[in-house]
């Protein structure tokens, strides 16, 4: 009956994709996790649940991310009460970006590309940036959401100059891989298939306009009728938010959004740089991101409280209304916080239950045989889907993928590759992870119908890798 221990996360993600209910499916994948914790019994693992709950504000990390969420609604309602976004659009247009849909969804696609300090942070700028192009050009908010989680976890993975990269660093320094360990890491991404084709997958996507599936229906949908969310969808972030009219007599003006943006970009640098004292690639994500975005917030309220010539010498706003925006923002996000504290929860108890090193048992350790990569790209893809982290499924699976390529006499960095490429692929599709929670928020899309409409495209990504680590794992 050791497979029991799958069916929590399981059960939650098919309850999310088949209902639409997506707090309720988190809440009974939660209970029967607990209850199988507590042997069975439902009543002590209604108790559990409670408990669990709370142990994940226990985790440093875990409440940085949550306030991170709430601040994020705040600095939303700030940019565009500001007349920061408006004067951003005008801008952007005068000068031929984001006029047509091509463009558009090229210009996500970049800004993605330019962000790659940290995923969270990718997601947020990307949503911001180019949500009012893509609901002007009736573009539907799942395909904006499809960028910014297509060019958050791969980007980052693909240029590990981040939290990213120190974090698989760590992992190989645990594994006795110290003085080679950069190399090794450069190495596997030459074998990171997945992020690879991603990568260039939705370039291809914004560049032609073409696509297929539920994004299709969706984009149609939205060209047709101009409805650029499902009729009857739950977008993560409240449309008050979304479409907040700058306050009168803000105006409109681009640097009232750029310079608040520009000063989270570089915080998150600042905050990686301390954190690490002194070396960012050992710095915390979390850290800095929850600085970041905090730090930004101060420095939109300041800079709108200065008075200016254009405004007759007023300010754009007074900081009593900037505090009430930021509150206001802030309780716009209070359904997407609840979200992935339930999520996080998901993932205390599937690792109580030993489920990675579970399906990690199921590999086995025999001989060398060239679909082996293949087959740890399949398991870390499940692993992350269920457990809704990449980072997690790192930390299982990385000690047990070296150790065995070594034993094959494999190439080491095929099969760090094929973790890295697995777990991304899983965190990228999987409605419990935090980066396709915060795509979700940061687009202002149901979260369900974002799950729904890039699973497609994922899985075709996925079915490519497959084949690469099959080919690779022959030849080399």
């Amino acid at each position: 009956m050791d497979w029991i221990v799958l069916l929590p996360p399981v059960l939650a993600i098919v309850l999310a994709l088949w209902t639409r209910q997506v707090y309720l499916a988190l809440i009974v994948g939660l209970w029967l996790g607990t209850t199988i914790l507590q042997d069975g019994n439902p009543i002590a693992g209604l108790r559990e649940l409670g408990d669990q709950i709370v142990l994940v504000f226990q985790d440093a990390g875990n409440t940085r991310v949550i306030l991170f969420c709430l601040l994020v609604g705040g600095l939303v309602a700030l940019v565009q009460a500001s007349g920061g976004v408006a004067g951003f659009i005008a801008w952007a247009q005068q000068r031929g970006l984001g006029r047509t849909r091509r463009s558009a969804e090229v210009l996500a696609w970049a800004v993605g590309m330019i962000i790659f300090v940290e995923s969270s942070i990718t997601c947020l700028v990307v949503g911001a940036v180019s949500r009012p192009f893509f609901d002007r050009l009736q573009l539907p908010r799942e395909k904006l959401a499809y960028y910014c989680d297509a060019t958050s976890a791969p980007v980052c993975m693909m240029i590990p100059l981040n939290g990213w990269g120190a974090y698989v660093l760590g992992l190989l320094a645990a594994q006795g891989v110290v003085s080679g360990a950069v190399v090794l890491l450069a190495e596997s991404l030459l074998y990171n298939f997945y992020c690879i084709l991603v990568i260039l997958f939705t370039l291809l996507l914004a560049v032609s306009g073409w696509g297929f599936g539920a994004m299709r229906r969706a984009e149609v949908r939205a060209s047709k009728t101009g409805d650029v969310i499902r009729p009857g969808a739950r977008p993560l972030i409240s449309e008050e938010i979304t479409e907040l009219k700058p306050l009168p007599g803000a105006g409109e003006n681009a640097r009232n959004l750029l310079i608040p943006l520009s000063v989270m970009v570089v915080m998150i640098f600042v905050g990686l740089w301390i954190t690490g004292e002194g070396d960012i690639t050992q710095g915390s994500g979390s850290t800095a991101v929850f600085w970041a975005v905090g730090i930004a917030i101060v420095a939109a309220m300041v800079l709108y409280a200065f008075p200016r010539k254009s405004h007759g010498g007023r300010p754009v706003m007074k900081i009593g209304e900037s505090t009430d925006l930021v509150l206001r923002g802030s309780a716009g996000l209070v359904g997407v916080t609840v979200l992935i504290v339930l999520a996080f929860a998901l993932g205390q108890v599937s690792r109580e239950l030993e489920m990675g090193p579970y399906l990690v048992g199921m590999v086995g350790s025999g001989r060398g045989a060239w679909w082996m990569p293949a087959l740890i790209f399949l398991v870390a893809g499940f692993i992350s889907f269920t457990l809704g982290s990449s980072w997690a499924t790192f930390a299982i699976l990385i000690p047990i993928a070296l150790p065995l390529a070594s034993g094959l006499d494999m190439p080491l960095a095929l099969f760090l590759g094929a973790v890295l490429s697995g777990g991304v692929f899983g965190d990228h599709a999987s409605p419990l992870s935090d980066t396709t929670i915060i795509s979700s928020m940061s687009a202002a899309c149901d979260h369900v119908d974002h799950v729904n409409t890039q699973l497609p495209y994922a899985l075709l990504m996925a079915v490519c890798s497959l084949v690469g680590f099959l080919i690779a794992g022959a030849i080399v």
